[in-house]
């Protein structure tokens, strides 16, 4: 008899990561994931409840990923930490488009939203900080950049614009100084 092969739970969640980044968020299936593992259903189902918490997982290592790629961005010094966060997110669409699917274009009608307001409030008092700006201003500044960050990954993660980094990179340069210069000269701060 020969030895049979253990399929783990790292194996699963790594065949599922995979999935994903193949075929998207549909092509997790029970049935997919079973044959990509070259097995029964009965070793996922072993390892996970059901479908559902396999998918939680999977997006919470998305999320790992995303938030890793942000962090080594900001860290290595190639742009300045704030621009260096959103040039991540684009990166994040052109490299991982998928992954950037299911993580920010999912459908959230009726479902619980993230609350990321500790960590807008920081980048907030930052730019109030470094900028003279009010916190109006710095809000609407931050609101105003995130919406076009978003914008550029999810063209660049669909296709509909071809990536080139250096573009995306002056893109968001053009932006933040114009909103920063606006708001400043509103006020009369000169810097």
């Amino acid at each position: 008899m020969p030895p049979s092969i253990k399929i783990t739970r790292e194996d699963i969640i790594t065949a599922s990561m995979d999935l994903v980044r193949e075929q998207g968020t549909e092509g997790l299936t029970t049935r997919a994931l079973a044959k990509k593992l070259n097995c029964s259903t009965q070793p996922i189902f072993s390892n996970f409840p059901n479908m559902e918490s396999l998918k939680k997982i999977v997006f919470d290592k998305a999320y790992e990923l995303y938030a890793e790629r942000t962090f080594a961005s900001m860290q290595s010094g190639k742009y300045p930490p704030y621009k260096a966060s959103g040039m991540a997110y684009i990166e994040f669409a052109v490299e991982e488009p998928q992954l950037f699917k299911l993580l920010y274009m999912r459908d959230r009608t009726g479902k619980e939203k993230n609350d990321d307001t500790a960590e807008s409030e920081k980048i907030i008092a930052v730019m109030r900080e470094r900028n003279g700006l009010s916190y109006d201003q710095a809000r609407q500044l931050h609101t105003v950049l995130w919406v076009l960050v978003h914008g550029l990954a999810v063209m660049y993660a669909t296709g509909f614009q071809e990536y080139k980094a250096d573009e995306a990179s002056e893109i968001l340069t053009d932006a933040y100084l114009g909103l920063l210069g606006r708001f400043q000269n509103k006020e009369g701060v000169v810097k």
